[in-house]
């Protein structure tokens, strides 16, 4: 156990404190704020505060962690051994940056509480953010800080027995549209086909006509392969299920239809499921409970974990939501529009309500990258976004940290914008099992 004195324990101190070195470096904490504590206290110390009280381990405080509600704050970066870091402290103190009040700034989502402008759906932008801003989106910054604050802590303490964590991969599953033309209404399906034929696209008037009548598969039904997949590599894979009322966005099979309804229970049994809250659940409140009444009618279990559809989310009243209902783990934390670490961090943490000053129970597991990143916004080639996962990939496993990949049933269809993209699921999870 690490001891550390600081003149005012505030929440913000006790959350970051214990997400860096208990959740990240698994290193148990206490805290004091009693000068004669932490003078008889034998085992590892530092101090959190302004001056040093002698010669101990001494890390001065930003002002940060001990303020209230949000301010505008002026972010001046520089680089800690060519990593970017910001918040410096001063020549007495053991580290050259206030790596904890760092830390707390991008895991709190701080800067999305200011004044932002936001996209066509409503979300904040990555080139709005710090991280983009200074080019470390793709770093998981904040595990990079707390391991360089691991190698000086353990030149001070070497006596102190240090445990290591391991990295570990997640797979999720996005299912949008479970089926391309199967189980859809009489009026979706005929008016699809119509605007196909209007349209003159042929190949797809045959593919609906094949798959509607039985002589062929649906291109999107590709749940066997996945969960194949998923056997073959061990890998823990997590469908979110978008069950939603129709909307321009929220284009699935109605969740009444008795196919899908199978087809969810179906892959209860062989994997997780969670909630894909559809587009206007964003603040709407009773409509996400709604819908989550729903599967778990269907699933006959609680949700306990979610991901809003199109990542669409406001801070704190999407996350406030999702506790009210009881949600444990939500899994929309990163950008539609780049891959790489919008909290900063590949290590799950806990949802601080910057609202309240709390540490709230919701645990939100950050994404590092999505499919649709790769095809539709950066327009790469599977190729070059084999490269991209793999940086990734080695970035989290560098920091022992939990890899989070976000894809589509449609991705392994081989079918439409995903022609050519059968095989990239597969060989990611070559690289991410590895």
């Amino acid at each position: 156990m690490i001891l550390v004195y600081t003149h005012k324990i505030t929440p913000r101190i006790r959350y970051i404190f214990k997400h860096i070195l208990t959740r990240t470096l698994l290193i148990p904490v206490s805290f004091s704020s009693k000068i004669e504590d932490f003078v008889a206290h034998n085992g590892p110390k530092l101090s959190y505060t302004k001056t040093p009280l002698g010669n101990e381990f001494f890390i001065k405080s930003n002002d940060l962690l001990f303020e209230q509600g949000v301010n505008d704050l002026e972010i001046s970066m520089q680089k800690w051994d060519e990593i970017p870091c910001f918040f410096t402290t001063n020549k007495k103190s053991n580290i050259p940056f206030d790596i904890f009040a760092a830390s707390f700034y991008l895991i709190s989502r701080y800067e999305e509480y200011l004044p932002h402008v936001k996209d066509l759906h409503g979300r904040f932008t990555a080139e709005q953010s710090v991280a983009y801003k200074h080019q470390f989106l793709e770093k998981p910054i904040v595990d990079i800080w707390a391991y360089k604050f691991l190698d000086i802590l353990k030149e001070r303490f070497p006596e102190y027995e240090y445990d290591k964590r391991s990295y570990n991969y997640i797979s999720t599953i996005d299912i949008d549209n479970a089926f391309a033309y199967k189980h859809k209404s009489l009026i979706r399906s005929v008016g699809g086909f119509f605007n196909d034929l209007f349209k003159f696209k042929l190949i797809e008037v045959w593919n609906r006509f094949t798959v509607v009548w039985n002589l062929k598969k649906d291109p999107f039904d590709t749940f066997d392969k996945i969960l194949r997949l998923k056997k073959e590599y061990k890998v823990k894979t997590i469908f979110f299920f978008l069950i939603g009322d129709y909307s321009t966005f929220d284009t699935n099979v109605s969740a009444s239809k008795t196919k899908y309804k199978l087809l969810i229970k179906e892959m209860v049994d062989y994997a997780r499921v969670g909630l894909h809250p559809s587009y206007f659940t964003m603040q709407n409140a009773p409509l996400l409970k709604k819908e989550k009444e729903r599967l778990e009618d269907i699933t006959n279990m609680p949700v306990k974990r979610s991901r809003q559809h199109y990542l669409r989310f406001s801070l704190p009243e999407t996350y406030q939501n999702l506790i009210d209902l009881e949600v444990e783990e939500d899994y929309s934390m990163g950008y539609a529009s780049n891959v790489g670490f919008r909290a900063g961090t590949c290590t799950p943490f806990y949802f601080y309500d910057l609202d309240f000053e709390i540490q709230t129970p919701l645990k939100i597991f950050p994404f590092a990258l999505m499919d649709t990143t790769l095809n539709d916004y950066m327009r790469l080639t599977p190729k070059q976004s084999l490269g991209r996962i793999r940086d990734l990939k080695n970035e989290v496993k560098a920091v022992d940290g939990t890899f989070i990949t976000l894809f589509h049933n449609e991705n392994l269809s081989d079918y439409l914008r995903w022609k050519g993209w059968k095989r990239l699921y597969e060989s990611m999870l070559k690289i991410a099992t590895s």
